[in-house]
């Protein structure tokens, strides 16, 4: 894993626009935190990929050895782009003059001088990064937290897969928002998710603790929720347990559960990245592609709606945004970011 951190802001980032060159701070709870990068299935041994976090453009890599690597994209000598180089065994090789960086970031190798020692700056900007449920992770920061658990992902008799990614064109916090509300269900995904013949949304428990928000027993009436042919009431239990990654679970009397994870990595204060890692216990006869294409066509239901928030950051003072009682997970939500002391991506 590489360790090295970004030379600038310390514990706290700063994002700058490229057109503006306007930095915009990123509070450290933002900044020290895990964000998915890729999927590790499309980065396989050799190759080499791009990504973007909260204003850093990144290049990921893995070695001939398997071990993934994350860097700024950017190399020291002329600031060209490292990701259109090449991986040789467990080295990057720069396209533009063929300087080779090993996993340090450490320049090792300059075609144009054989047996030169760079200098201590001839080094590429590293960041930690790690794998888990079929997915790269990176922080750009020091990481305050472990990765967030998902438990149903190695339980046995449970099939994982990964949906996404999803381009959105808001605050990753409207993005988590949207994920929890239950309400838009009946309307935004009608004979889907929910029935606009009966929207109702009954009271349930929401709680904020040391470990997040946690919501429980929000029930819904669902035209065929298990594949039957037949409408029921289904209950969703959320856990959210950093401000841009959520947990849903939906049981059912059968034992069967389907939960998901879902991540936003994101790429600016208003613009950000969808992961869907999805975890069930039922339905083997259904093709993995069938699966993430129902999930593709949920988001994409979501995607026009997402983008039309005005302000897209999401509002932290209760006054500018009216709510309703179904509404009680989002308002905990906002609540928790706020004690947080969150800052990038909302408005206070």
């Amino acid at each position: 894993m590489a360790t090295g951190r970004i030379g600038f802001g310390g514990e706290t980032g700063r994002e700058t626009g490229r057109e503006t060159g306007v930095e915009t701070p990123i509070d450290p709870v933002i900044w020290n935190d895990w964000y998915v990068l890729g999927k590790s299935a499309d980065l396989p041994a050799g190759g080499v990929g791009r990504s973007r976090l909260l204003g850093t453009d990144l290049v990921l890599w893995r070695s001939q050895a398997g071990v993934v690597q994350a860097w700024r994209d950017r190399c020291p000598h002329r600031s060209v782009q490292l990701s259109k180089g090449r991986v040789e065994g467990d080295r990057l090789r720069c396209p533009y003059h063929g300087l080779a960086f090993d996993t340090g970031g450490r320049c090792v190798d300059v075609p144009a001088h054989p047996g030169y020692t760079a200098p201590p700056q001839a080094r590429a900007q590293t960041f930690p990064v790690q794998e888990r449920y079929g997915l790269i992770y990176g922080c750009l920061g020091a990481p305050a937290h472990d990765l967030v658990d998902f438990p149903e992902w190695d339980k046995p008799g449970y099939r994982g897969l990964i949906a996404g990614p999803y381009a959105i064109q808001t605050s990753g916090l409207r993005a988590i928002e949207n994920f929890l509300d239950v309400t838009h269900l009946p309307i935004l995904h009608a004979d889907i998710l929910g029935s606009p013949q009966r929207p109702e949304i009954a009271d349930y428990e929401v709680q904020i603790t040391a470990a997040g928000v946690a919501a429980h027993n929000i029930r819904i009436w669902q035209p065929d929720p298990y594949g039957t042919g037949s409408g029921s009431e289904v209950a969703y239990d959320y856990r959210v347990a950093r401000p841009l990654a959520a947990h849903l679970r939906k049981p059912n009397l059968n034992g069967e559960n389907l939960a998901l994870l879902y991540h936003i990595t994101p790429v600016s204060e208003t613009e950000c990245t969808g992961w869907m890692a999805m975890a069930l216990n039922f339905g083997a006869e259904i093709p993995d592609a069938e699966l993430i294409a129902f999930q593709d066509r949920i988001v994409a239901q979501d995607l026009d709606n997402l983008g039309s928030h005005d302000p897209a950051r999401l509002p932290l003072d209760p006054a500018v945004e009216f709510h309703l009682p179904s509404d009680r997970t989002s308002l905990a939500y906002r609540k928790w970011l706020k004690q947080l002391g969150v800052t990038y991506g909302v408005m206070i």
